[in-house]
């Protein structure tokens, strides 16, 4: 199999790259996050190089490319440790196209390409634990369509975002709805995430909706799978720029008159963090490429990527600060801040001993060393 990225892939790497360096440094992340945790201009700059459009079709004003671009991607900004959340076009995109009607998506993928649309999915309730099929959300018929009841949790800017995607029960079986952030009966406590990013709670009290899907359930996995993929390359990303940080830190911290990069046990610990990161970096690649298969290998793909990424992100980020030492988890040197990504990553979209408990669950019978 070919792991070589193609010369398109390696360009739109370089231009988010660029970007992230040139245009999003790291006093302009702390600033945005003093402000609150989302900055709508460096969404709209994200929107002018395309990356809101990426996998949007083409048909709807899109550049119509595949997961390995968006894993590109993600994988830069994770570098900069990006708080504006990009996987939340992809998900937008992969359940409209992939899910909603023709009308719908004329009116909302357009505007999610250009940026001016941010929707976000809203599915986490307090009881929920990651678990999909548990949604206590409400929706009933009403004579212009849907009105939803339902308390949704750590929405990403939801308190920023245009529209929510919002699973609920109906008729007993969940359904997928759109909801717009300004109707009636919705309200938004917006607040700053552990990493510096935004999130809100959001109520909705008999809230219009419109529908997307009837089969919810299928629509809602293929949503999270493609924020698992997204995530689990950010991931890389983040773990690949602490390495590098803690590196370049090592060989400039004096101890004892030399280098600390020379002492020999400091070196092995560095050369454990590369290969946790070269072990998650691979199963981000499968992530990424098994998001076309069928939905019972999709998912059974992403619980394995997810629970690999989430090992090599707790070594990497701890490694980092032990061999910083204390300077290492203050608010003023930026390691500290790939810290905290990397702790918030590790829950996104279900931790790790969740995804280890999906891993075992979706065993196949002859799974095991007696097989």
């Amino acid at each position: 199999m070919d792991f070589d990225f193609s010369d398109d892939q390696e360009q739109l790497r370089d231009a988010v790259r660029k970007w992230v360096d040139k245009g999003y440094t790291f006093e302009r992340r702390r600033a945005a996050v003093a402000a609150g945790g989302f900055d709508r201009a460096a969404w709209n700059e994200l929107a002018e190089l395309g990356l809101t459009a990426l996998t949007v079709p083409e048909a709807h004003d899109g550049m119509g490319q595949g997961a390995i671009d968006a894993m590109v991607v993600a994988e830069e900004l994770g570098r900069g440790i990006v708080l504006e959340p990009i996987a939340q076009a992809f998900i937008a995109c992969s359940v409209l196209s992939h899910y909603a009607p023709a009308d719908m998506q004329s009116a909302w993928l357009p505007r999610v390409a250009s940026g001016e649309a941010l929707v976000v999915l809203a599915q986490q309730e307090r009881k929920a634990r990651y678990r999909l099929n548990v949604c206590e959300a409400k929706a009933i018929q009403a004579q212009s369509g849907h009105l939803l009841t339902a308390t949704k949790s750590i929405v990403p800017a939801g308190d920023k975002a245009d529209a929510f995607i919002v699973p609920a029960q109906l008729d007993g079986k969940i359904v997928l709805f759109l909801v717009e952030r300004t109707a009636s009966g919705v309200t938004t406590h917006g607040y700053v995430t552990q990493d510096g990013s935004r999130a809100a709670e959001v109520q909705l009290a008999n809230a219009p909706a419109t529908l997307i899907t009837t089969d919810g359930l299928a629509a809602l996995e293929l949503a999270v799978d493609t924020g698992i993929a997204a995530t689990c390359a950010e991931a890389v990303g983040v773990m690949g720029k602490t390495v590098a940080i803690t590196v370049e830190y090592m060989n400039q911290r004096k101890q004892f008159g030399v280098f600390i990069a020379s002492f020999q046990a400091l070196r092995h610990r560095v050369a454990d963090m590369k290969m946790q990161l070269e072990l998650a970096r691979s199963m981000s690649y499968y992530a990424s490429l098994k998001l076309g298969a069928p939905a019972d290998e999709r998912r059974r793909a992403m619980a394995r990527a997810k629970v690999q990424l989430g090992q090599s992100m707790r070594f990497v980020g701890q490694q980092a600060v032990q061999l910083h030492g204390g300077i290492g988890v203050t608010d003023e040197y930026i390691v500290s801040h790939y810290f905290k990504k990397l702790t918030q990553l590790e829950v996104a979209f279900g931790d790790t001993l969740h995804h280890l408990g999906e891993v075992s669950a979706r065993m196949q019978d002859t799974a095991g060393v007696f097989a």
